[in-house]
């Protein structure tokens, strides 16, 4: 069953954060990740508005996407996004039963 990786990110330093985004498609493709959207227009219509980024991410599974954010090479990557890059919110979440 499909697996997304949703993102919420706020980017305080655009150099740094950018040697993190720079890594992350070569990773997410070894994973069978596909992104969707990434840093597209949006609009917020509930909740806090201090995101300016969003990502969702669409994987085979939830496993592989677990183990994409477990990896050493994700986990090196995003040292750059958490060494003052900026701030993310992630979540994985499987496709499921859209009737309940």
């Amino acid at each position: 069953m499909p697996a997304y990786w949703l993102a919420r990110c706020k980017i305080d330093d655009p150099v740094q954060y950018k040697k993190y985004t720079d890594l992350v498609p070569g990773i997410i493709a070894k994973f069978g990740g596909k992104v969707l959207a990434r840093g597209g227009r949006f609009k917020i219509v509930e909740g806090p508005e201090g995101f300016h980024r969003f990502v969702v991410i669409e994987f085979p599974n939830l496993e592989q996407a677990a183990a994409c954010h477990a990896s050493p090479e994700y986990q090196a990557a995003a040292a750059f996004r958490r060494d003052g890059g900026g701030v993310v919110e992630q979540v994985i979440v499987e496709s499921g039963d859209a009737t309940h």
